[in-house]
């Protein structure tokens, strides 16, 4: 009896149809899977100023996650036309202050301490 080793993608607890044998297979179809629900998002959420169906968002995202070495070369040297929020002016939010470190000194450093202590006593 062979014993075979099948892998396959589970989404939103429904299994796909796409079955793989190697797993590395499987885990870079569910990470583009993983793009093309992020794509999907970001159109939804965008501000287009046309009306897209759910069903040609989703083909569109599916599309360009499965061709995204090409669409990054496309994109490749592009810079967006206004700054990011991120990168704006606006004001971050302030980093927490960290206690300073209390110096450790070692068994060594304490003998090396009190030999000085010693020799500065005795003259």
């Amino acid at each position: 009896m062979a014993v075979i080793t099948r892998f396959i993608v589970v989404r939103n607890g429904v299994e796909l149809d796409k079955i793989f044998e190697v797993k590395k297979e499987a885990e870079a179809y569910d990470k583009m899977l993983d793009a093309a629900e992020n794509l999907a998002k970001f159109i939804r959420e965008s501000d287009i100023e046309v009306d897209i169906d759910q069903k040609t968002i989703d083909e569109l995202s599916v599309f360009l996650a499965k061709n995204a070495p090409q669409v990054n070369h496309i994109l490749k040297g592009v810079k967006p036309l206004s700054p990011s929020p991120e990168k704006s002016g606006a004001p971050k939010k302030p980093e927490p202050v960290k206690e300073p470190v209390k110096e450790q000194v070692s068994d060594k450093g304490k003998t090396q301490k009190k030999k000085r202590e010693s020799r500065l006593k005795g003259k």
